[in-house]
């Protein structure tokens, strides 16, 4: 169960490269997003124990402790154990290991977790923009979404920016990808696939400009930084499905300064946006969809983008009476009508938000 995690993060203001030895990302916290969630890399604590062919740690009982030389990837082997919006809890803390984008809106839909109502999520995946600036890691440089520009000055149009991280072709698991040997896994099979362990994938240098480094990302500008910085992005495939490294890792670029604090105690200056940038994030607002158009007996209204402002959702009848009230909570980005009770006919869905409203029409067909 998600508990208030009361947090506080720090980060630096001024994120530096690491030119030492890497990082290493670890268990738990290695980022925050945006709406607070906590970010986390691929591992769930489990990893293959050679001696009793089997997997230990992390959730599984009774307790035990597995080699740590085949660790299991969270996004494939607890796929099941997520909610729709790609997340779930660990000892009250509510995290995502990749992608914050609902499973239901994903080309290729993975996972049946949501059956109904299309799932909620943290923003939602447009092909034709550059994506959001969704959280920072723990080194303080900036996360983003799945697409951005295609080379690192802003040129070449809006593409899907993709990790140089790939499976391997093995068939047993004996080695790492740099060629050592290493106490072996378990053998590639319909129980143990590939990409079932963090080992299983092999890195290769970027081959074209939309395509990440080795700690899954890369120095470009994007409409926050029109100056440039480094910046992670949440990657995915064709399908839209998570991609390792998912977000961040498996070694953090930069020196990892952040921290989990109580208090504040230095002095600090409140950030307020420039009327320009809230304006620029309000235009998201009216990029709204109603689904499905006819309906019967639910719609969604699903807005692109960061919500970063409680919004009020209220559907109205041909007349104008006002039928049903909703809210979109800042960091969410759906509400749902429940219309089995409505008579067919001809209805408006009206957001309100600080800056403005959108109406969208909408059939009930019953």
């Amino acid at each position: 169960m998600a508990t208030d995690q009361n947090a506080i993060f720090k980060f630096p203001l001024n994120p530096v490269q690491n030119t030492g030895t890497p990082t290493a990302t670890t268990g738990g916290n290695i980022g925050v997003f945006v709406n607070g969630v906590a970010l986390f890399d691929y591992r769930d604590g489990v990893s293959w124990k050679n001696s009793t062919s089997s997997l230990c740690g992390g959730p599984i009982a009774p307790p035990c402790t597995g080699d740590g030389v085949w660790n299991r990837d969270a996004v494939v082997a607890e796929r099941a154990g997520f909610d729709c919006s790609k997340g779930h809890p660990a000892m009250g803390n509510y995290h995502h290991h990749q992608n914050p984008s609902a499973y239901k809106l994903d080309l290729t839909v993975l996972s049946n977790i949501c059956t109904l109502y299309d799932a909620d999520g943290l923003y939602v995946i447009d092909s034709t923009q550059h994506s959001p600036l969704i959280g920072f890691a723990y080194d303080g440089f900036p996360i983003y979404g799945a697409y951005g520009f295609k080379n690192a000055d802003g040129t070449g149009g809006i593409v899907r920016i993709k990790s140089s991280w790939t499976l391997r072709n093995i068939t047993t698991r004996t080695t790492y990808y740099t060629g050592a040997s290493v106490t072996a896994g378990p053998a590639v099979s319909a129980t143990y696939p590939l990409g079932y362990f963090r080992e299983d994938y092999q890195y290769t240098a970027p081959i074209a400009s939309d395509y990440l480094d080795e700690h899954n990302g890369r120095f470009c500008v994007t409409p926050e930084y029109p100056a440039g910085i480094y910046c992670y992005f949440a990657t995915v495939d064709e399908n839209w499905n998570s991609a390792y490294p998912y977000a961040v890792g498996p070694t953090f670029y930069g020196v990892k300064t952040a921290a989990k604090v109580t208090s504040i105690s230095e002095s600090v200056t409140t950030y307020t946006a420039p009327t320009t940038s809230i304006s620029t994030v309000q235009n998201d607002l009216f990029e709204v969809n109603v689904y499905p158009n006819p309906a019967n007996d639910f719609v969604a209204v699903q807005i692109n983008g960061i919500n970063k402002e409680n919004l009020n959702v209220e559907l109205f009848d041909a007349t104008g009476k006002l039928v049903q009230k909703s809210n979109i909570y800042q960091g969410k980005t759906i509400a749902f009508f429940d219309t089995q009770t409505l008579y067919s006919g001809i209805y408006f869905v009206k957001i309100v938000g600080s800056e403005g409203v959108a109406t969208r029409k909408i059939v009930i067909q019953k």
